[in-house]
């Protein structure tokens, strides 16, 4: 693994590792230490799974409970039930997840495997991403001596756990979306420490900044002990932002980035989504708006009717869920009705959405 690899990997899970080393390690699958002797990540993967689920159970904790004040009781309270947090956690570290959070932190792409895993493309499967996951984290709890504070760090920077905490606008999913239309890449991140010489020096990019001073957003920026660099694209400023935790400076600098993206009209509108309606595709196009959170799968209906002739007339409805609008058309032909309606739907979706 060369040095650009690892300080990119460093910078994305947002820690720095003693002995690097251990890093490469939760990279090499057991094919490739079959294949060319050394260790493999393995256990690793194993220690990482039981700190994910600590961390995780601890952060869902911390997030909906707290001990209560009675005076007469000190007890520990939850706003959620325990089933409810079982179906939390078990969002949070299911395969899927995980496999995905790799995948937007783009680190699939440095697993070091034997030519069996390579012949077979295994570096694409979701069991395959999994245990890399979990085999950083085990790689950092080892270096970091089991530190409490930068194993949850860690945990923070790779899940992004807001995703699966509703009542909250979730800024570093909206900025990697963006980035994935606008570019096909992913968000770079470089995380550093705050000290007093950080605050005087100049910043040749957007900053999260005081808005008056000795304001509470001062005071709050001021205990900030983390900032958090974000590059988007070449010819868009770099953006910085302040937090308590990585995790936390990390969604300052998603907002302010988002926000800057909206200010200048740099954010997709449902009309970028379809390069030109057509009536032939408007079924798929809908479809393609729809799998993309504009608004729910359409449904169609169709009746049946004949014309003086006898000859058989199809009407078909377009319709969308939480949608007043209905629309329809009528042909000879049951396909080419719905394409009809289809394509009456698409063009109010597209001036009205």
């Amino acid at each position: 693994m060369e040095a650009k690899d690892i300080r990119f990997i460093q910078n994305q899970i947002g820690y720095e590792f003693s002995n690097t080393d251990l890093l490469q390690q939760a990279f090499v699958r057991r094919s490739y230490s079959n294949e060319n002797g050394g260790q493999n990540n393995e256990v690793l993967e194993f220690i990482g799974d039981k700190v994910l689920d600590f961390v995780v159970v601890k952060l869902l904790c911390t997030r909906f409970g707290s001990m209560t004040s009675d005076a007469e009781w000190n007890e520990y309270e939850c706003q959620h039930s325990e089933g409810k947090l079982t179906v939390i956690k078990k969002s949070l570290v299911q395969k899927s997840n995980l496999a995905y959070r790799i995948r937007m932190l783009g680190l699939e792409q440095f697993l070091i495997m034997g030519q069996s895993d390579y012949n077979q493309n295994v570096q694409n499967e979701d069991s395959v991403q999994e245990d890399l996951f979990e085999a950083i984290l085990g790689a950092i709890a080892i270096d970091s001596n089991w530190d409490m504070q930068t194993l949850q760090e860690a945990v923070e920077i790779m899940l992004n756990p807001d995703e699966n905490f509703e009542g909250e606008e979730n800024y570093v999913e909206m900025v990697q979306e963006w980035m994935l239309r606008d570019s096909g890449s992913i968000p770079l991140y470089h995380f550093e420490k705050v000290n007093s010489s950080t605050w005087y020096f100049p910043f040749d990019g957007v900053s999260q900044s005081f808005n008056v001073l000795g304001s509470p957003e001062e005071r709050e920026l001021m205990q900030s002990t983390h900032c958090c660099l974000l590059k988007i694209r070449d010819n868009l400023p770099k953006f910085r932002g302040f937090g308590r935790s990585k995790n936390q400076a990390r969604k300052n600098v998603c907002k302010l980035a988002y926000e800057y993206l909206k200010k200048n009209d740099y954010l997709f509108t449902i009309e970028d989504e379809i390069d030109e309606p057509s009536k032939d595709q408007a079924i798929n196009q809908l479809e393609i708006l729809a799998r993309r959170g504009y608004f729910p799968v359409p449904t169609y209906d169709f009746s049946e009717e004949y014309d003086y002739n006898g000859n058989p007339v199809w009407q078909s409805k377009c319709m969308i869920e939480g949608e007043s609008k209905v629309y329809k058309a009528k042909s000879s032909s049951k396909k080419e009705a719905k394409k009809q309606a289809a394509y009456k739907m698409l063009k109010y979706v597209l001036e009205n959405y």
